[in-house]
Order: structure tokens, then sequence, then C-alpha cells
């Protein structure tokens, strides 16, 4: 056997058919199961991984599905990450984590509560501290309003540009409208852009702020 080494595909179809091969002498509850933390572990151990970054990693795929991007026109306009927790967050616990995303996202906020739930927002950014049967949820929204009427308006003064065109030469004046045209559409691409422009990396920055939320939890 040489001593060559295999990339991840190659290492993904080795295990497919050794599992395959040993399929008959596993039993259908060995096949179900499958790993427990501290099988990943040993695993990791012996490709170098520590225990730890094993343990922190398993975490955050219990904490939910990472931060997504709901979008308008292919553009990003709304972040969302929602974080499940296996236990109830303490009042002291709730108020570390007020800490933590005036700190991440660099806001005071308003802190409210209702019962059992728990709310920070600041603006369009919400953090909502919600009960479920196996402890808490907590979910982070934002959406980028000014974005979202910029684009808006942006596309309205161009269709307007366009009607003002088409009626102009219906009414045989097409040239002197033209001053008229290009003013709203100048105006429209100007205000489609501002609206545009800064979202991709705005909602790079609040997926990546809601990740170290999420991660923080993982790790308390």
């Amino acid at each position: 056997m040489t001593n060559r080494r295999y990339s991840d595909e190659e290492v993904a179809a080795i295990f497919a058919k050794a599992i395959e091969a040993e399929g008959p002498a596993l039993t259908q509850t060995s096949r179900d199961a499958g790993l427990s933390l501290t099988d990943l572990q040993n695993i990791g151990r012996d490709v170098g991984l520590t225990p730890e970054a094993v343990a922190n990693a398993a975490r955050s795929m219990d904490a939910g599905a990472p931060a997504s991007a709901r979008t308008f026109l292919g553009f990003p306009i709304a972040v969302e990450r929602t974080v499940m927790l296996n236990r109830r967050l303490s009042e002291e616990e709730w108020e570390l984590l007020v800490v933590r995303l005036r700190d991440a996202f660099d806001a005071k906020g308003r802190v409210s509560a209702s019962g059992s739930f728990r709310q920070w927002t600041n603006g369009n950014l919400q953090a909502l501290l919600e009960p479920t049967s196996a402890g808490h949820r907590l979910r982070l929204r934002t959406f980028k309003a000014s974005a979202h009427v910029g684009m808006r308006f942006g596309m309205f003064a161009m269709a307007m540009s366009g009607a003002v065109a088409i009626s102009g030469a219906f009414a045989g004046h097409f040239v002197g409208s033209l001053p008229h045209v290009a003013l709203l559409f100048t105006m429209g691409v100007g205000m489609f852009a501002s609206g545009v422009l800064p979202l991709r990396q705005w909602a790079r920055t609040r997926r990546q702020q809601m990740e170290r939320i999420a991660d923080d939890l993982g790790r308390a």
C-alpha cells in the first residue's frame, strides 16, 4: 500500500464503499444511531483537531441554521439568525446577553419584557428571546428599511421617466419632454444606487455580528 494522500472526495468515496461492504455486519441500530460527540472527538484527534474545537463545532450545529438574508431584486435587505438553546436563560444571563448585543452591534438599544418574553431593539434591529419546550430561542433579525425605500422610489422615478417619454411622443412633444425624462431617470438611478451600493457590506457585517452572538451562546 502506498503512502499517497487522498482528497476529500476520495476519502468520502472510500468510507462509503467500506460502509457498503460492511453493511450486512452492521445492525440497523448502529447505522441509525450516528456518532456521539466522543466518537467525533476521537476521530478529530486522529487528524489533529482538539476535542474543544470539535465540541464547539458540534454546539454550533445544535444552535440552528447560519444567519440568512432575505432579498429584494436579488439584493439582501434583511438578515436573520435563530439560536436554539436547550435551556432557559436566567435573568442574569439575559442581562449579560444584552451587554453582548450592545457591544456586537455598537448600539445601546432598548430592553422590554412581557411575561417570559424578552426583547432588545435598536430601530429595525431586534433580538427576541422566546420560551420553547426545550428552553429558550433567540431570534436575531434586522431590516435595511432605508435601502428598500431608496430602491422602490428609484424604480418609480425611472418608470415615470418612461411614462413621460411615451406621453410626450404621443403628444408630438417628445424632444421637448427629453429634459424632464433625463431628470427623472437620473434621479431614479441615483436613488436606486444609493439603496443598493451599501447592502452587501451591510448584510455581511450583520451576519458576522449575529454569528458572534450565536458562538458566544454556544460556548456559555
